[in-house]
């Protein structure tokens, strides 16, 4: 966060009807408007934010824990949209600046498609956000019975940082169930905060996972290394071969992308690990 010690004057706009200068310091936000057709609102947006041509040439003033508060400031937004407590500082300074914020918790399947129902309401694009919201839900219905179809349920390790080591989060854990896995750690599926969701390396080996997928936000997975831990290589998932990456912009953060392309590059995982392991007579 740029000048963390400056006053900033009250700028505060009050609208009417929807927003019409919206900036968006998360990237399944800037997704969501662009999806509903509505990225014409949008001033600005997060340096995560998908490359695509609806959000070409809009000015990238933010990162995921830090932003650039004065420019934001002078893009005169009626509204900032933040995601989690990770952004709740920005938000804080941003709304003692006069700003209208709205912080998005969803971290759950179903409280991402809340998110596109609210964002819908924001910016008047109801019937919009309705249809994608059904369009969403029949992809994931068809993906689970797919899933229920498939002839064994492979245990599923989903790293999502390597030190310390810190398993996925909660709509991870749930399009790893729509996809036909079981996740390895259910017990911690609910917990939000990363910080709660810190497990130990040789409890991941002791349950010994049959598919391991490894996306470490905004690195490369060293699938490697991994392999090469203490304990793991006697695990079913190395012992097979079945260690992947899944690219962290799929699935990580929390909107279209992830119930659409993460959720089918998890299923093929899945499903292969799952034929792997009825092969074998293992599940």
């Amino acid at each position: 966060m740029n000048s963390p010690g400056r006053r900033f004057a009250p700028q505060a706009k009050v609208f009417l009807l929807a927003a019409s200068r919206i900036i968006c310091l998360s990237a399944e936000s800037a997704e969501i408007l662009a999806a509903l057709e509505e990225a014409g609102r949008i001033c600005g947006i997060t340096g995560f934010a998908p490359r695509i041509p609806e959000l070409a040439g809009k000015p990238r003033v933010s990162g995921f824990s830090s932003a650039k508060l004065e420019r934001i400031l002078a893009l005169e937004p009626d509204l900032v949209l933040a995601y989690s407590d990770v952004q709740a500082d920005i938000a804080a300074t941003l709304a003692r600046a006069g700003c209208n914020v709205l912080v998005t918790t969803q971290h759950t399947v179903a409280q991402i498609l809340d998110t596109i129902l609210l964002l819908g309401r924001i910016v008047q694009a109801e019937e919009k956000a309705a249809k994608l919201v059904d369009e969403l839900r029949a992809r994931l219905g068809k993906i689970r019975v797919l899933g229920e179809s498939l002839p064994a349920r492979p245990r599923v390790w989903f790293e999502e940082w390597m030190d310390p080591l810190i398993s996925g989060a909660g709509w991870v854990q749930d399009l790893i169930e729509i996809a036909g896995g079981q996740i390895l750690f259910p017990e911690i599926r609910s917990a939000w905060r990363a910080a709660d969701r810190v497990v130990d390396a040789a409890e991941v080996a002791r349950r010994n996972p049959d598919l391991i997928l490894a996306s470490w936000c905004g690195r490369r997975a060293n699938l490697n290394a991994i392999r090469m831990r203490p304990g793991w290589k006697g695990t079913a998932a190395v012992r097979s071969g079945q260690i992947h990456e899944v690219r962290s912009h799929l699935i990580l953060a929390p909107g279209i992308t992830a119930l659409r392309e993460g959720l089918e590059t998890i299923h093929g995982l899945v499903a292969d690990a799952a034929g792997r392991a009825a092969a074998s007579g293992v599940g």
